[in-house]
């Protein structure tokens, strides 16, 4: 039965579900619908109960109870892909019995996945590994999750000797622009305890994030001939690069890891009269996640002062918090994770998420809800990869950890 995951994936990574961003609408992509309407029939199919598809596009299902159980457990994983990077026409392949290599991804335009550039692949020789064809993502992210999520649910239902308490099962649309659970039913998926699966390399068992805010910065400036500019003029353009320069050089992507939080410039655009910056602010730490936006309004407010009153505005938006302190308090969720990976041969890996998933915001709506492994790897891009044997293993994980939560 574990073996069905990967012709499950398969054809749910063909499905183009790619999710858009600044859309108001939920889903913010109606083709997202394609892959719900195709999970909810899969898994009605395979018997399971109360199963639905919204008018948001969350899929919700339920496996019911063989046994009596400490608590009604959820699992739940993403369907839409990464706007940047192309979800349409996703050919995967598989490579079996990798050998350590390059490996070819596209033979026309000479694309290669090598560990020269991805070390991570040193620890998959002699594993079979699902590669895009250097044009496309391969969706990964989260459609393995989705894919190990009914994996697990088509094995319980057709080994009723496996004991399991009451079992909830929802997809979610638009993880990927920060809106996965705007319209969550919490209340209908009737879950006492969630597990996200929407993380990445085998073992990964996480349940700190980062605090996580966007920033949106308009300067106004004053376009004037160049010829007689001096004086006169205020380039829109200038300032923003000043307001850029007096953020700390080394708190970027580009210098940081583990618990240290960063200031990401995400898109500029504009010219003399309108410049435009859009930033997102991240930080383990609530304290320093405070500082970093008090930076960000300090350094406006001394613009405007230095260039005129409303030459820069800046709208700040909290757009989710470390569930740390959310799920502490239910720390057997870790414990019985690490056992489970434990009992079925994996080492837990237990580190920070340097980002969020949709249990960051489930577990301040009221359902604590750490995030575990999918197996993939180099998530939203071309060279994304993820390993058979590790798809396999998460099926095993899934299926050892409600056995946990069975009396």
């Amino acid at each position: 039965m574990i073996n069905n995951v990967v012709e499950k994936f398969l054809r749910y990574a063909a499905v183009d579900t790619q999710s858009v961003s600044d859309m108001e609408t939920n889903p913010s992509s109606e083709k997202q619908f394609d892959l719900a309407n195709q999970l909810a029939e899969e898994l009605r199919q395979m018997g399971a109960k109360d199963v639905r598809v919204d008018k948001h596009c969350y899929v919700y299902a339920s496996i019911p109870a063989n046994t009596q159980g400490r608590a009604v457990l959820g699992f739940i994983a993403h369907m839409d892909t990464v706007p940047g990077v192309s979800g349409a026409h996703v050919t995967p392949r598989i490579v079996r019995n990798y050998d350590g290599g390059d490996i070819l991804l596209n033979e026309e335009r000479q694309i290669f996945l090598s560990p020269k550039d991805f070390d991570s692949l040193e620890q998959y020789v002699g594993q079979d590994l699902i590669v895009t064809d250097g044009t496309t993502l391969l969706g990964a992210d989260d459609k393995a999750g989705v894919a190990e999520i009914m994996t697990m649910a088509e094995t319980l239902l057709t080994h009723p000797e496996i004991p399991h308490g009451e079992i909830r099962i929802a997809f979610t649309p638009d993880e990927e622009v920060g809106c996965g659970v705007n319209n969550f039913d919490i209340a209908g998926f009737g879950a006492d305890y969630a597990y996200t699966v929407d993380g990445g390399r085998l073992g990964e068992l996480e349940y700190e994030n980062f605090n996580a805010a966007g920033a949106k910065i308009r300067v106004h400036g004053k376009s004037v001939h160049t010829g007689s500019a001096k004086g006169k003029m205020k380039n829109a353009l200038l300032i923003a690069m000043e307001f850029h320069q007096m953020l700390p050089v080394f708190e970027n992507p580009i210098c940081t890891s583990g618990y240290e939080g960063f200031f990401h410039l995400d898109g500029m655009s504009g010219d003399v009269e309108l410049a435009r910056m859009e930033y997102i602010i991240r930080d383990h730490d609530q304290e320093k996640f405070q500082q970093k936006k008090e930076r960000m309004t300090a350094i406006c407010d001394y613009l405007n002062q230095k260039y005129g009153p409303g030459t820069v505005e800046l709208e700040l938006r909290d757009s989710y918090y470390n569930m740390k302190e959310k799920v502490l308090p239910h720390f057997h969720l870790i414990d019985n994770a690490k056992a489970a990976m434990e009992a079925v041969g994996v080492t837990p890996i237990v580190s920070p998420i340097r980002g969020g998933t949709d249990g960051c915001r489930l577990s301040y709506m009221g359902l604590p809800c750490p995030n575990l492994c999918t197996g993939g790897e180099n998530f939203h891009g071309r060279y994304e990869y993820i390993s058979i044997q590790s798809m396999e293993k998460v099926v095993e994980l899934l299926v050892e950890l409600v056995k946990r939560y069975a009396c």
